[in-house]
C-alpha cells in the first residue's frame, strides 16, 4: 500500500510534466519546422518514417530520468566530492556564479565527452546507445531517441564532475542554478546540432557545436569517419582528444548504424537486455529500415 501511495502522490508531478513537454515541442516545432523546410540539408517530409517513434522518446525522456536520476547522481558526487581535497571544493564554491557557470559548462562537457565515447567504445553501454543512432533520417527531434539508461549514463558523466568539484553543490543559493543552466543548454544544443540544417559557420565551428559538426557523428560513410565528435556542444574536445570530423566541403552520404535495432519502441527498451545475438529481430541497418551501404560498422558512430 505504501508503494501505491508513493506512485498515487507523484501522479500529479508526472502530469504537470508531461504538460511543460507539450509547451516544448509546441515551441520547438514553431522554430525548427519552418527553418528545415527553408534550409535542409536534406528533403523530407515533416512527418517523416519513426516520427512516432521519437515522439514517443521526447515523452519518456523528458519523465523518466529526471526521476531516475536523482538518487545516484547524489550517492556518486557525494563520494567525489569527500574524496577531494576540501580547500579546493570551498574555494570553487565560493566563486562567482558566472565563473563557476563557465567552469562548470567546461568540466561538464569533458565528463559529457567521455561519458559519449566510452559509449561508443564499451560493447555493453553501446548496446544502449545503439538506439540513438538507428536514425537514418535526421532532424530536430532525432535528439530524443535514446534509451532512458544511456541518457541517464551520460548526464552523470557530465553531472558528478560538477558537483564533486562544488561547481554545482547547493553551498550557496545561487549554486544549485548552474547544474540547471548547464542541462537546459545542453538540451536546446541538441536539439539544434540534429537538426535537418546545411549551414556552415566557417571557423565557428570549431569552438561550437553546429549541425555539421553533429551529423559527421551520426555519419555512416564507411570507417574512416566512425567514432568521431563525441562533444555536446565544444567541438575543440575533439581536437584535444583527436577525434575530430569536420570536412569544409562535403556532409554525410547516408546516416545510421549497422547494430541490429528492432522497430518498435518496447522492444527498444527490452533490447539492451537481451543477449546480443537475440537483440534485433528487423533487417540490418537500423530503426529506419534502409538498405546498408557497401562498407560495415562495427559499434557505430
Amino acid at each position: 500500500m505504501e508503494v501505491v501511495h508513493q506512485l498515487a502522490q507523484m501522479v500529479p508531478g508526472v502530469v504537470l510534466t508531461i504538460v511543460k513537454l507539450c509547451i516544448w515541442l509546441t515551441m520547438l516545432s514553431a522554430v525548427f519546422v519552418p527553418l528545415e523546410r527553408l534550409f535542409a540539408v536534406r528533403r523530407q517530409t515533416v512527418f517523416r518514417r519513426h516520427i512516432g517513434l521519437d515522439l514517443g522518446y521526447f515523452f519518456l525522456n523528458g519523465v523518466l530520468p529526471s526521476l531516475l536520476l536523482s538518487s545516484p547522481l547524489a550517492v556518486l558526487a557525494r563520494a567525489a566530492h569527500a574524496a577531494l581535497p576540501t580547500a579546493m571544493t570551498t574555494a570553487i564554491a565560493h566563486w562567482p556564479v558566472w565563473l563557476r557557470v563557465i567552469a562548470a559548462l567546461i568540466v561538464g562537457e569533458i565528463g559529457f565527452y567521455w561519458g559519449h565515447r566510452w559509449s561508443h567504445q564499451i560493447p555493453l553501454l553501446w548496446h544502449f546507445h545503439a538506439i540513438h543512432h538507428s536514425a537514418e533520417q535526421i532532424d530536430w527531434l532525432v535528439n530524443t531517441r535514446a534509451h532512458p539508461v544511456d541518457m541517464i549514463f551520460t548526464r552523470l558523466c557530465g553531472l558528478v564532475p560538477m558537483y564533486a568539484l562544488g561547481l554545482a553543490a547547493p553551498m550557496a543559493g545561487s549554486a544549485s542554478l548552474v547544474p540547471v543552466i548547464v542541462l537546459l543548454v545542453g538540451i536546446v544544443w541538441g536539439f539544434f546540432i540534429h537538426a535537418n540544417l546545411r549551414w556552415r559557420f566557417g571557423l565557428l565551428e570549431r569552438l561550437v557545436a553546429t549541425p555539421a559538426f553533429h551529423h559527421w557523428h551520426h555519419a555512416n560513410d564507411g570507417p574512416d569517419v566512425v567514432d568521431k565528435n563525441y562533444a555536446a556542444t565544444l567541438p575543440w574536445m575533439d581536437w584535444v582528444f583527436g577525434t575530430l570530423h569536420l570536412p569544409k566541403d562535403r556532409l554525410p552520404g547516408r546516416y545510421g548504424t549497422d547494430h541490429p535495432i528492432p522497430k518498435g519502441m518496447a522492444d527498444q527498451l527490452l533490447m539492451p537486455f537481451m543477449p546480443m545475438e537475440d537483440a534485433g529481430t528487423s533487417e540490418q541497418g537500423g530503426a529506419d529500415d534502409a538498405p546498408l551501404p557497401p562498407s560495415g560498422r562495427g559499434r557505430g558512430a
